[in-house]
């Protein structure tokens, strides 16, 4: 058997029910130090190369459309925003479930702004929008989706006289996508509107990626486009492939609701940990280690 654990990503423990059998196994785990690290910086952090900030943009458009290139990109994802007594919150970033027809029409909308701006906006994906920059363009720092959902949107904008233009551009952009009629049909339909979109991964495309991971099993798009520009294995994540997950694989299921984590996941997961050591990493900074023989620990009590 192989020393090396898989790791897994899941959603903040505090999100787990005091009665959710993943307590039951960790009470039996061993704790580490907690290590609250943000997503960007955890996939940087596993695949040698990748930089800091993580140039998301570039590499989701390497691995959608494949003519990433040498051009600088940046995120422009659609997004819906909602104003509340203290502001306005970004509820919903690149997870809108948008139709391709959808997408175009919102970017016909938008172009002549962007162009304007000396701006190109690329329809990557329904669901990632992104923009082509103009070489050597002075970029201020951006803000990931994960720092800013839930929160006051003008908290996390680019800030500076380099920020100014972004935050001016997005004000124009709200105010063209406010009144677009498809908003209103999505919302007949019980869908999110798209009103707003966000900055964020900008950066070129690395030119060579390195890793230690044995594989990757996940469906997230950019830890998929990392995988393959380093020439690691990549699994859709399904309880098949969860239960039979190699040694020193990561498998990602931070956006999986932990009440879905049983049935099915929760047996993949038990698969796993019968066989193999595993390391929980959870999205609030909890870490524990996990090996076979833990399980005969009958003497410990609640979870810590």
């Amino acid at each position: 058997m192989s020393a090396h654990p898989a790791s897994l990503w899941l959603p903040a423990l505090d999100r787990f029910e005091a009665a959710h059998p993943l307590r039951r196994l960790l009470v039996q785990a061993d704790r580490f130090a907690d290590d609250p690290q943000a997503r960007l910086a955890a996939l940087a952090h596993a695949f040698d190369g990748a930089g800091s900030p993580l140039p998301a943009a570039a590499l989701l458009r390497e691995h959608l459309v494949g003519d990433a290139g040498e051009a600088t990109w940046l995120n422009a994802d659609p997004a819906w925003v909602q104003p509340d007594m203290s502001g306005v919150r970004l509820m919903a970033c690149g997870s809108l479930s948008l139709q391709p027809d959808e997408a175009q029409a919102y970017a016909q909308l938008l172009q002549p702004a962007f162009a304007e701006a000396g701006l190109q906006l690329e329809i990557t994906a329904p669901n990632h929008w992104q923009l082509r920059l103009p070489p050597d363009v002075p970029l201020p720092d951006f803000a990931a989706p994960e720092q800013a959902l839930g929160e006051d949107l003008y908290q996390h904008l680019p800030q500076g006289a380099e920020g100014r233009r972004w935050r001016v551009l997005l004000n124009e952009v709200q105010v063209l996508l406010h009144q677009h009629p498809l908003n209103a049909a999505r919302q007949a339909r019980g869908l999110a509107p798209v009103n707003s979109v966000w900055w964020w991964g900008a950066g070129r495309l690395p030119m060579q990626l390195h890793s230690t991971l044995a594989g990757v099993v996940g469906n997230d798009e950019l830890l998929r486009a990392l995988a393959a520009r380093a020439g690691i294995p990549c699994q859709a994540r399904t309880p098949e492939s969860l239960g039979t997950a190699p040694a020193g694989c990561l498998v990602d299921l931070l956006d999986l609701p932990p009440g879905e984590l049983s049935g099915a996941w929760w047996s993949a997961v038990q698969s796993l940990a019968q066989r193999q050591p595993l390391h929980f990493a959870f999205a609030g900074g909890e870490r524990w280690s996990w090996r076979p023989w833990h399980r005969w620990r009958f003497w410990r009590g609640a979870s810590r």
